[in-house]
């Protein structure tokens, strides 16, 4: 009876050692993945059913069993991801059922599959390659995200393109002689804010840059060429019509003796009243044909239809290259503008309305 209580005594005072030991180790523990396979055995000490600790922790019961008896063979070192014991590779039962799971979504993050390796069967590959070669077994590639808004309409986005390579197509002749010249126009409000990006620095340091006014910002007017591929681009304080007038007027001094054929979207200041007089006063007697400006609206919804979306994008990743040597926002509208008047864009989306060559 006396060795019972001695017994029953030792393997509480075990238990409790043990749950203090994992508690030390999950307040510690810089890794997530480590605190969680420490948290699932915790809980086994406590008492929890596995069926339990599989729904908290959303882990495979396998797992479970194999971490806690890792802990009992090596104690917390056997919880460690750099634990020598540990497997570095999946066998063809365990690869297909990370197969099947991966077929669950249409997208995926690095760190999911990390995760699932090493919580449901402890493996962790040294190298990434391990892990691309999985998604492309799964038949998931790499992929650049496509901004949707819910609020396009899918047909009139394509009601619309047809429209403009028709368009185009019938004005060819003008377009090659450079007679009409086609404009894409957007703004662009640069922020100071845009700057933070990734650069290479040493992992126990943060890298900072100094932004004094996250949302001091630069508006800019561009068009893009759509033959020529150059941007023209002109710094105003913000969009209105206004400025729009102005900016017109800017690219009429810039297309001498040409006629401009302009496609933008349906911002309020390039469909006000004031741009409605400007154009009537400026087209005023002439047919339609010979308008000295011809504005033509995007279907609404979809900025996709604009391939200057691509030049913007282009210029701000550029800058962030930079983004831990500019010390003021002027100097990152310098480079801002720097990319742009020095660059001769090239881009799939830039002949998405057919392609063009200007006849000398």
């Amino acid at each position: 009876m006396i060795n019972q209580h001695l017994q029953s005594a030792t393997l509480k005072t075990e238990v409790e050692t043990a749950i203090a030991e994992l508690q030390d180790f999950i307040a510690s523990c810089r890794d997530a993945r480590e605190a969680r396979k420490a948290l699932a055995v915790k809980l086994v000490y406590q008492d929890y059913l596995y069926e339990e600790i599989q729904t908290i922790l959303d882990v495979s019961l396998g797992s479970i069993t194999g971490w806690k008896q890792a802990y009992l063979e090596n104690g917390i070192n056997g919880l460690r991801l750099n634990y020598k014991g540990r497997k570095s590779y999946l066998s063809a039962e365990q690869r297909e059922e990370v197969l099947s799971w991966l077929s669950k979504k249409d997208c995926w993050e690095l760190g999911e599959l990390e995760y699932k390796l090493a919580f449901d069967y402890d493996v962790v590959y040294e190298s990434k390659q391990s892990y691309y070669d999985l998604f492309d077994a799964a038949n998931i590639s790499w992929k650049k995200t496509t901004k949707l808004n819910p609020k396009a309409n899918p047909d009139a986005v394509a009601e619309k393109k047809k429209e403009i390579e028709r368009l185009l197509s019938s004005k060819r002749s003008e377009i090659e002689t450079g007679k009409l010249r086609v404009l894409l126009i957007d703004e662009c409000h640069l922020m100071w804010g845009d700057l933070t990006g990734y650069v290479w620095g040493r992992t126990d340091q943060e890298i900072t840059v100094p932004v004094v006014n996250e949302r001091e910002k630069q508006t800019y007017y561009g068009a893009v060429d759509y033959v020529e591929r150059k941007l023209l681009l002109k710094a105003y304080d913000r969009g209105n019509s206004e400025n729009t007038i102005n900016y017109l007027q800017y690219l009429l001094t810039e297309s001498s003796n040409q006629r401009l054929l302009i496609f933008w979207d349906g911002a309020t200041y390039h469909r006000s009243k004031e741009i409605q007089s400007f154009l009537d006063e400026l087209n005023k007697g002439l047919p339609p044909e010979q308008w000295k400006i011809h504005c033509v609206r995007f279907a609404p919804n979809c900025p996709e239809q604009n391939p200057i979306e691509d030049i913007w994008l282009q210029a701000k990743t550029w800058v962030r290259r930079f983004c831990a040597l500019i010390p003021s926002f002027s100097n990152v509208k310098w480079m801002f503008e720097w990319f742009i008047r020095h660059t001769t864009f090239d881009f799939p989306t830039l002949g998405m309305y057919g392609f063009f060559s200007k006849i000398k």
